[in-house]
């Protein structure tokens, strides 16, 4: 291997990095929204809207996101007269919204289920505390349900978002210039895809870790219950002499 190319390739595909972060954040952003809905939805016991967010989750967890992101990019392109005559063209024709679409469709699939399962592993007996106490309804769910919930769910959604920034890579079939768009093009000028594909590896591991030391240092803030108490020295008995 030519390591002073790989140098050289690891410059070059720094710059795509912000758009991946971009692309990863915005979408775990809009998903999470949606996500909370699909779950609220869920657990509403109104069987229309439950059968509603299963059916959608059982689509987007089931259909590959390669196939998703064709459908909306490519497929939804098919109906360009109808998209122009309600004014949403202009949204669809752009590869940037395309992939945000996307992917924040198919994230809020799968952080749906992590959502909701957060929310039912909130102890029924602090609920109970909190309404013997006097709260209920929204302030209930600020308070008690929603911090507990967070802190059960955030694991599961850190690997949800570590897959999100990995699922970015998917969006260079629509013209995008992130890593590994830029990747892409540099293979086809130089034709040493070993080299090149290794410093993408590597950039993407840089960004995985350090998103999961982010998660774990939340983690350990959000659950002070969990962490070990400081030693207590036992006083030095007074020596009389």
């Amino acid at each position: 291997m030519d390591f002073e190319f790989m140098q050289d390739t690891f410059l070059r595909l720094l710059s795509g990095v912000p758009l991946t972060l971009n692309l990863a954040f915005t979408s775990v952003a809009f998903g999470a929204v949606f996500a909370m809905l699909l779950a609220l939805m869920r657990m509403s016991g109104v069987k229309v809207l439950d059968w509603f967010a299963r059916a959608y989750v059982f689509v987007f967890r089931g259909s590959p996101l390669l196939v998703q992101i064709f459908l909306i990019y490519y497929g939804l392109g098919q109906f360009r007269p109808t998209l122009q005559e309600w004014g949403l063209w202009t949204f669809f024709r752009e590869p940037y919204w395309c992939a945000i679409l996307a992917l924040t469709l198919n994230t809020a699939a799968y952080a749906s289920e992590i959502i909701r399962g957060g929310l039912q592993s909130v102890p029924h007996q602090q609920v109970e505390a909190a309404r013997a106490c006097g709260m209920s309804g929204f302030l209930l769910f600020r308070r008690i349900v929603f911090p507990i919930a967070v802190r059960q769910a955030l694991p599961a959604y850190g690997s949800e978002l570590i897959l999100m920034v990995k699922a970015t890579s998917l969006a260079s079939i629509i013209t995008m210039m992130e890593v590994t768009g830029i990747a892409a093009k540099l293979i086809s000028q130089t034709f040493r895809a070993v080299e090149v594909f290794v410093v993408a590896g590597v950039i993407y591991l840089i960004l995985n870790f350090t998103i999961t030391r982010i998660i774990m240092a939340i983690e350990w803030w959000l659950s002070p219950h969990l962490r070990r108490p400081p030693a207590v020295k036992p006083a030095l008995e007074a020596v009389h002499v």
